[in-house]
């Protein structure tokens, strides 16, 4: 299989990454496989996979007992061939398939199995209260049959397939376990053991499809029509695929955007939480763009279609979470391994406790084979194995639910190891668009109305961004201007009430002798804290002084601080003079400053950062993709609108809150510490059963209870991370 199913990440986690498009865009060939229920199946078939040329992603739903297979229709045939040879039945289906015949299976396997359960429990009945009698044996013994077989057929099946493949998998431990008690007329607990495993594995299998299907909520969010303009005039529901770019879209308030586009028509606010995480709704107006799954707050709106509904922000998020769940994380490879160790180590000693006990220790052959048989279930490499991918999953999911898009395991797991976060000065700390933030006149008092007036009437008639700023900023009517003139590199200027004015520079002052120590002193104290400075002047004089920044994001200070708190060192990297580099850094709390880096520059910061530990770089994904590459994770800012940024970065920040980079590296601590937790109760579990039964302390009830308690123990300890909050 290609890198996009097992991606080995060495020096840093950049994950292989596929055009976007729906949930189920690539997954041409989809399987019904009906043997197919827990973990252990999943890594059989992925096994057979493995190394079947053009197979690029596998989808599994356990619950449903389906796999989707990104893979050309030129290869489906030798994937199925591949699943049947290792022994699984497969059946092609449409993608059309119904859920409700699968929900409707599982629910009737449901009462097969708690049927199953109450035979077994009345055969333990018939064996503690029946009398002691042939006839009553062989009742037992019929109720513990028909129990075994409601529970067990398919185990039972899957297991003699992997016996005949010299595998040894769970089904294969629990067909010879089980077959094994029988015969040494422990029939009850034969029965027993059969349904509380099956049962146990019903539940496991969907509570790890519990975390997968979690992002594919996300899905509900996006209307199935969009109300869409009709050639003739008026207005019709059309099915949002059905949709093509450049049509025009019409959404009422309170409604959700079932496409993405640029608004044409109306003024609202829409809460872009689903999409972005933000937590307050967004003004959208003419020339905004919107997102499928998003809601209209209050008026309507008219937009443009500008992608098909595969290729929405939305439908890309569902995508990629789900290219992250399919690679297997660093801990899972390792686990994975071990579990294969594991396994045939367990069964060797159970079968060197059978053959060997009654001839070094005076065992009974009896009482020697029912302690091998407990090994044999202990042995069962269920909880160890799902220990990771349901805690690796549930993170990616909790992550996305909140806005940030982390693209797989690896980087998930890699971010709590971070110790510097290098960051890009213009829209990342600061908002990258300069803004008018200060106006003086010489005296130091505010500026009249008229001067005011006189400066916005030259600002506004300006293409500059400088003078842009100024005309935004300042609220005053502007005064009409006459025979308006630009002077490169210097300014404008124009008659304004008869009397021509400048709006330039500090060295077009100067070219005209109008500046003064007062000007100079002002001039000098806002361009220390890095400001542009724009001055407005007569025939008479300086008239007002303007000073116009690139203003610091509100979340910018707080990310900072967070992430001293972590632990992790945060450097800014930017290309802006050293001043407006150090006066932004002073703002939001940075020590150290590196500026006027040429993108080669940044590269060679970074890798000169790592030095010292694993680095992180948070920047625009354009001018920071070299830097971004070469950093052990690379975040990248307003990921719902950027696709180099999408290309370029492990971590997307769907909205502009830095805050979420701090916020990914708690959320990488909080998983590593669960995937410990769940690997230590599922090791210390079985390390304690081990030892009891060795003593002849274990029963085969206590061992199949330890089993299907340590697996439900850690995927509903890794459950909890889909409640994870900032």
């Amino acid at each position: 299989m290609n890198q996009h199913v097992h991606h080995d990440h060495a020096a840093h986690c950049h994950c292989a990454h596929q055009a976007p498009g729906s949930p189920d865009t690539g997954y041409g060939l989809r399987l019904r496989i009906p043997a197919m229920d827990c973990a252990a199946e999943e890594g059989d078939i992925r096994a057979a996979l493995h190394a079947l040329p053009g197979v690029a992603r596998l989808r599994f739903d356990l619950g449903a007992r389906t796999l989707g297979v990104d893979a050309p229709a030129a290869r489906w045939p030798a994937v199925i061939a591949a699943v049947k040879a290792a022994g699984f039945d497969a059946e092609p289906i449409g993608e059309s398939a119904a859920a409700g015949p699968d929900r409707a299976a599982q629910r009737n396997e449901l009462i097969r199995l708690a049927a199953a359960l109450v035979l077994a429990c009345a055969a333990e009945l018939l064996h503690f209260f029946a009398p002691d009698t042939a006839a009553w044996h062989a009742a037992g013994m019929a109720v513990a049959a028909v129990a075994i077989a409601l529970a067990g057929t398919a185990v039972f099946r899957k297991g003699l397939r992997a016996l005949l493949g010299g595998r040894l998998n769970i089904n294969a431990l629990m067909t010879v376990a089980v077959t094994g008690a029988f015969l040494i007329g422990q029939w009850p607990e034969a029965a027993m053991v059969m349904a509380l495993y099956s049962l146990a594995e019903l539940i496991e299998a969907r509570a790890v499809q519990r975390a997968r299907n979690a992002i594919a909520s996300l899905l509900a969010l996006a209307p199935a029509q969009a109300e869409v303009a009709q050639p003739g005039g008026g207005w019709a529901l059309v099915d949002a695929r059905a949709v093509p770019v450049g049509a025009r879209v019409r959404v009422k308030p309170g409604e959700r955007l079932a496409l993405d586009g640029r608004v044409l028509r109306g003024q609202s606010a829409v809460n872009q939480a689903p999409v972005t995480g933000e937590s307050l709704p967004v003004d959208k107006g003419p020339g905004d763009e919107v997102f499928a799954g998003t809601i209209n707050d209050s008026g309507a709106l008219e937009f443009e279609v500008t992608r098909p509904a595969s290729d929405t922000v939305l439908a890309r998020i569902i995508s990629a979470v789900e290219d992250a769940q399919a690679q297997r994380a660093p801990t899972q490879r390792f686990v994975d391994r071990f579990a294969a160790v594991y396994t045939p180590a367990v069964f060797v000693l159970a079968l060197a406790v059978a053959l060997g006990g009654p001839w070094l220790l005076g065992w009974s052959w009896l009482a020697a084979a029912y302690k091998a048989l407990v090994l044999l279930v202990i042995a069962c490499p269920c909880a160890l194995v799902i220990s990771t991918p349901v805690t690796v999953v549930s993170g990616l999911a909790a992550a996305a639910r909140r806005g940030i898009l982390i693209k797989g395991g690896a980087c998930l797991e890699q971010a709590r190891l971070l110790k510097t976060i290098a960051l890009d000065k213009t829209g990342t700390l600061t908002r990258g668009q300069p803004v008018l933030v200060a106006g003086v006149a010489p005296d130091g008092a505010a500026p009249s109305a008229h001067v005011a007036g006189i400066a916005r009437g030259l600002a506004a008639r300006s293409d500059h961004p400088v003078s842009k700023a100024i005309a935004a900023g300042l609220a005053h009517e502007p005064l009409p201007v006459d025979d308006f003139g630009a002077q490169p590199g210097r300014g404008v200027h124009g008659v304004v009430g008869g009397q021509r004015h400048v709006l330039g520079n500090h060295r077009w002052i100067e070219e005209r002798g109008q500046c003064s120590p007062a000007i100079e002193a002002h001039l000098g104290e806002h361009q220390a804290q890095g400001r542009t400075m724009t001055l407005l002047a007569g025939d008479d004089g300086v008239l007002a002084l303007y000073a116009v920044a690139d203003t610091v994001k509100d979340s910018s200070r707080q990310a900072v601080a967070e992430l001293k708190a972590l632990g992790v060192l945060p450097v800014m990297l930017t290309g802006d003079n050293p001043a407006t580099a150090r006066s932004i850094a002073a703002q939001v709390g940075i020590d150290r400053v590196e500026a006027e880096l040429l993108p080669e520059d940044k590269l060679r910061a970074v890798e000169q950062l790592a030095k010292d530990g694993p680095v992180g770089m948070v920047g625009d994904g354009v001018n920071d993709s070299p830097s971004l590459a070469a950093a052990a994770i690379g975040f990248s800012m307003g990921g719902a609108g950027t696709d180099a940024a999408r290309e370029a970065a492990d971590v997307l920040i769907m909205d502009d809150d830095l805050r979420k980079v701090p916020e990914t590296i708690r959320l990488s601590r909080r998983t590593h510490a669960v995937l410990v937790q769940n690997i230590a109760l599922a090791l210390g579990i079985k390390a304690v059963f081990l030892l009891l039964a060795l003593l002849g302390n274990a029963s085969m009830w206590m061992a199949v209870f330890a089993d299907m308690g340590a697996s439900l123990l850690v995927v509903f300890n890794g459950l909890r991370l889909l409640r994870t909050r900032a």
